[in-house]
């Protein structure tokens, strides 16, 4: 007789893994999550007399390659709030207020506390994000990861008045372009990072005296959360734009959120790029062009402002936390984005 455990799936343990997760799950839940942990779906309630025109907006994302060093450090419980971050910072975009979260796990065999870990990270970027966690899935597949392996994806939703939804449609010559500053890598560009340190022969456990900790420390720092200072901004001046600096660097990402007939001029002296891009780039003698094409190079986010609302986009931006930038304008020419 073959059971499902004996061919590599063990149920009971999945279920002791959910006990385990609900506590610090449910400390994400707000008033409109209106179904107990455990369902086959969550419900959340839409408040929709709140709105004149609500508009729902959707994200999904992973953590990419960042994970290879997660699971080569043992350390688990910042991936997590990357996942919420990649998903939260592409719905800011549209100044959209997160609703709420979900998340999928995959592994060949749980580790129940490597899982554990894991949505310890997801409940913080949560609570960060004011976004409850209101469901998920745990994929046990023998034979599809190996020992140690996991994946992650996220999917968020979230709502934004229709006259106040932000594309970069309304985005125009002399608008004002401010970068709040990015936490480190983010979860884009590791697969690079990770082959220089493989041809360098560089353990994750060592310390760069640059960082003042161990790589891997500094390789695991998680992504910033943007949303609330987004939303804050948002309710206080007419954003034009906000482009989430991801995979693309700032010329992919910004010229996404920017009108035909319009050049994005960067000034890369406005702000210090921190150490860790400085030690990817010598480390793996990377060339300028690839370093911001590949990386955030320290502005996480691009925000487009009118240039009489800069002020005061920066002071609220300060007000909230942040240490914005003005780093360029909109000029008229051939949509791009030139760095100087």
């Amino acid at each position: 007789m073959i059971t499902y455990k004996d061919a590599g799936v063990d149920i009971e343990k999945a279920d002791r893994f959910v006990e385990g997760i609900k506590g610090f799950v449910k400390s994400t839940f707000n008033r409109n999550v209106i179904t107990p942990l455990g369902g086959f779906a969550g419900a959340y309630l839409l408040e929709i007399g709140k709105y004149k025109q609500p508009v729902l907006t959707s994200s999904t994302d992973g953590v990419g390659t960042k994970l290879k060093i997660a699971q080569a450090t043992g350390k688990h419980d910042t991936v997590g709030i990357d996942l919420v971050a990649m998903c939260v910072n592409d719905l800011i975009t549209t100044t959209s207020k997160p609703l709420f979260f979900l998340d999928y796990f995959a592994t060949g065999k749980l580790d129940t506390e490597t899982a554990i870990a894991v949505v310890k990270g997801i409940t913080e970027g949560c609570k960060q994000a004011d976004c409850p966690l209101i469901g998920g899935e745990t994929a046990e597949m023998p034979g599809m990861y190996k020992d140690g392996e996991y994946d992650l994806a996220g999917f968020s939703v979230g709502v934004v008045e229709k006259e106040k939804l932000v594309d970069g449609s309304k985005t125009e010559e002399g608008d004002i372009l401010i970068g709040l500053p990015s936490s480190g890598i983010h979860s884009n560009g590791y697969s690079l990072v990770r082959k220089i340190v493989e041809i360098k022969g560089l353990s994750y456990d060592q310390y760069i005296p640059e960082f003042g900790k161990t790589l891997g420390e500094e390789l695991l720092t998680p992504t910033k959360i943007y949303v609330k200072p987004i939303l804050k901004l948002a309710d206080e001046i007419e954003i034009k734009g906000i482009a989430h600096i991801t995979g693309g660097g700032i010329p992919g990402n910004l010229i996404r959120v920017i009108n035909d007939g319009l050049k994005a001029v960067i000034h890369r002296d406005r702000w210090e790029i921190p150490p860790v891009f400085k030690w990817i780039q010598k480390g793996g003698d990377v060339p300028d062009e690839e370093m911001f094409k590949t990386f955030n190079m320290g502005i996480g986010m691009v925000v487009i402002v009118k240039p009489e609302d800069k002020d005061k986009a920066v002071s609220i931006l300060k007000e909230a936390g942040e240490n914005p930038v003005e780093i360029g304008y909109l000029q008229k020419g051939q949509r791009s984005v030139e760095i100087v």
